[in-house]
Order: C-alpha cells, then structure tokens, then sequence
C-alpha cells in the first residue's frame, strides 16, 4: 500500500535568495526531495545542497507537478517550488487538482512573494490604489478574453501590472495591449517595467506608455501601466493612494 508522505508548494519570491520567506526556507529544509522548472531550481540548489533536486522543462506543468505527488506518495515530506506566490500563476492550484483523490497526503501551500510586488519594490510605490494582473500569454488563455480583460481595467482606470509581456512568439504582444489600454489612457500615461527581479540583471525603467508601446521586453519583465493619478518623483514610479495634503 502507497505510503503518503507531505508535499509543500512554494512560493519562492523573484530569484533571490533573500526575498524567500522565512516559512519558504523553513518548508525547504524539511523537504527531502524538490521539484521544479529548471530555471527555478537552478536559483535555489546552491542553497539547499542536501537535497535531491529534480527538474522538468518549460510547458511540462502536469509532469512536474505528477513527479512531486509521486514523492510524497513514497512518503517523503517533498516541494514543488515555484517563482514568485505559488498560488498566482503558479502550481498549487493545478496539484491541488490533481491530488484530488489522495485524501491522505498532506498539501501545504506556502506564499511568497510575487513578481507584481516585488517589481513593484523596484519602481517605488506603482500599486498604491487599486491595480489589475494580468498574464499576456495565451497558451491557456484566449487572446479575446485577454483584450476584454485589458479594456476593463483600462476603463475602470486601474493601475495595470502585466505579466509574460512578450515572448519570441509574441513579440508584438505588449505594443497591442499598450493600443488597448491608450483607447482610454492617456498617452502620456507613467508606466514602469522591471527585468530579471531580484536578481544580478535586475534593469528598471520608468517611462510613458507611448514609450512603452515600442519598448522591447521578454518573459522576466514584469510592466506596469499607471492610473490616471500616477506619477514620476525622482526617477520613481508613484501612484497615490489619495492621502490628503500629500
């Protein structure tokens, strides 16, 4: 009869190594065996030696999270790590799914923090009132939908934080959602953008969204696109939260 052990999903934060959570670290060093995408286990396996790592590539969601229910149905306490919060574009949601029918195996998810707040660290204060995240890739999420989604916010004038801006399939993708948000923002709208967070190629840029529109941007560049109160104060990227006299 298959032992069941406990399996942690974590949220590791944006690469670095202080940006993980104490319970993260914690849920790690108890964890025999880890399992990841690649490029995630590779920011954290230098930390956690004594582990046995295991790994699946890019788009092998379902394989990498069926490896880590396997490990802890041997009875091993194990993690699946993700970047960022587990729960926001991450795996513990798809392992909680599933997992549905191993009533005995134990599943703690664990936080952590995600691109859109430590990005937003980077900037200054982006998110000061009420914001919108979005996902610009498709592969799980009709194009249509997308847009409907852009010009919602865009409309309520909500601050924008997009993730998965642009891709080598998806070059174009962030200029068309910066035409879609212009339909009700103003072009000269603040915007900021944030590549590699939190680690040692960590670039920031604050800027129009006109400018943005022609910006060049890849899959570890989380953008932001501001409110009609946001604005730039010594290079940073301020949205007020409408505090009096301020």
């Amino acid at each position: 009869m298959t032992k069941s052990g406990k399996l942690y999903v974590v949220g590791i934060g944006p690469g670095s190594y202080e940006d993980m959570t104490i319970r993260a670290i914690k849920a790690l060093e108890e964890s025999e065996v880890i399992v990841g995408y690649t490029v995630y286990i590779d920011l954290i396996k230098e930390h956690f030696p004594d582990k046995e790592m295991l790994t699946t590539p890019m788009r092998k969601e379902q394989e990498r999270c069926l490896l880590a229910i396997e490990e802890a149905k041997k009875g091993k306490t194990a993690a699946m790590v993700c970047s960022g919060d587990s729960g926001v574009y991450g795996m513990s949601g798809l392992i909680l799914e599933m997992a549905r029918s191993e009533e005995d195996l134990e599943i703690q998810i664990i936080p952590g923090v995600t691109a859109a707040l430590s990005g937003g660290a980077v900037l200054g204060a982006p998110l000061g009132h009420d914001f919108a995240v979005i996902s610009l890739s498709d592969l799980l999420t009709p194009m249509e939908l997308i847009e409907d989604r852009l010009r919602a916010s865009a409309q309520a004038d909500m601050v924008i934080c997009l993730y998965n801006p642009s891709s080598k399939k998806r070059a174009d993708y962030l200029k068309r959602a910066c035409e879609i948000v212009m339909e009700y923002k103003n072009q000269s709208t603040i915007c900021g953008l944030v590549k590699n967070i939190g680690r040692e190629e960590e670039v920031m840029a604050v800027m129009t969204l006109e400018e943005l529109r022609d910006t060049q941007t890849d899959m570890f560049t989380t953008v932001y696109i501001g409110n009609s109160m946001t604005k730039m104060i010594n290079g940073r990227m301020v949205t007020p939260r409408g505090y009096k006299n301020v």
